[in-house]
């Protein structure tokens, strides 16, 4: 396998393991309840907890995106229950409940799972992307009765579509405006598009507009566009960076171009990194916190991606989905994997399988 190979394979298998490691914190806004919960912090592969100290599932609503009341009136299906995650509907509003319920050690959430099922319509196609492919393919793993997933929640986004589905609207005008629609979980499923495409020859500009009409599919936002606009630069800058050449420039660059940040100069001043990610930064999904503290963890931690990841566990707040991007972003980096940890994924073997046959088949640009 070559470099650039080794490269795209190390940043997919990265993005599943930066997910399952956050999974049993995930939205814990409060690093003290990481600790309490797990003394010492994370440092491996957990279980969900059965409490949750910051959970606030029961105020999400089960009809739509955002919050809301959890009912459907009329004669639409509710969403939670009947049209997706078919027979978790009654885990919603119970106080305190885990948003990643009864999940065990090294399981992915959705999100990750979704991110697999561009990798499966990519590998159909013969490595290329088709909207109305991905469309058929996330509405049929969404609707699966049972599901084909262990996760009890989904974000607003996945509510959202398909309470817009139920009620009409083309599968490719779904996509749900709410007050978290620019949220880092957007670019959870960005990756395998990019490096898929890229490793077949397609010009960057091509897949750039590509991931755009993907995104906005599930995330219809201009400010969320931007930043995937410059994380497809920066993935396919990394993917093929010389070897002389240092990713944290890279980096530096991204930052500068998308939302005018000093990387370096922010890195010098040897902030603690609760500082950087939770007081400079907001740890919540919103993507205007949540990208210059992917780009920060990734420049400061560049050559060590275990402790990156963990560490971006243990800050807490919306971790899983930060984690996923900063995965791929180290894993184009350093073109390696964290084994101990991808060797005791729940999905170990389907996920190798699946990333191997997308980057050894034909067409391949090498």
């Amino acid at each position: 396998m070559k470099l650039q190979q080794l490269r795209a394979s190390a940043a997919l298998k990265n993005l599943f393991v930066a997910d399952a490691l956050a999974m049993p914190v995930h939205w814990y806004y409060n690093p003290l309840d990481i600790e309490k919960a797990f003394p010492g912090g994370i440092s491996r592969l957990e279980a969900a907890p059965e409490y949750h100290p910051a959970s606030i599932m029961s105020l999400h609503s089960t009809a739509k995106g955002g919050r809301g009341e959890q009912a459907s009136h009329g004669r639409q299906r509710e969403i939670v229950g009947e049209v997706i995650l078919k027979g978790r509907r009654k885990y919603w509003g119970v106080t305190n409940q885990h948003y990643h319920r009864q999940m065990r050690a090294g399981e992915n959430t959705l999100n990750a799972h979704c991110a697999r099922v561009v990798l499966r319509s990519l590998q159909v196609n013969a490595g290329r992307y088709d909207k109305q492919s991905f469309l058929d393919d996330y509405i049929e793993f969404m609707t699966a009765d049972p599901p084909r997933h262990p996760d009890t929640y989904a974000e607003s986004y996945h509510r959202g579509f398909f309470a817009n589905l139920e009620s009409g609207k083309e599968k490719d005008r779904c996509g749900a405006v709410t007050h978290d629609t620019p949220s880092i979980g957007g670019l959870v499923t960005i990756a395998p598009l990019v490096l898929s495409e890229r490793l077949q020859g397609l010009p960057l500009i091509e897949v750039q507009k590509h991931c755009l009409e993907h995104l906005f599919l599930t995330h219809p936002d201009k400010e969320l566009g931007h930043i995937c606009a410059v994380y497809v630069e920066l993935l396919d800058a990394l993917l093929f960076r010389d070897q002389a050449q240092s990713p944290h420039e890279l980096l530096a660059r991204a930052a500068k171009v998308s939302i005018g940040l000093d990387l370096p100069a922010l890195v010098e001043k040897n902030h603690d990194d609760r500082y950087v990610v939770g007081r400079l930064f907001s740890t919540a999904c919103y993507i205007s916190g949540s990208w210059p503290s992917v780009l920060y963890l990734a420049y400061k931690y560049a050559a060590e991606p275990k402790q990156a990841l963990l560490i971006n566990t243990n800050l807490g707040g919306d971790n899983v989905h930060r984690g996923a991007v900063l995965g791929v972003v180290l894993g184009l980096i350093n073109a390696a994997t964290i084994d101990e940890f991808f060797d005791q994924l729940a999905d170990q073997k389907l996920i190798s399988a699946e990333i191997n046959r997308l980057f050894t088949g034909p067409g391949l640009n090498l």
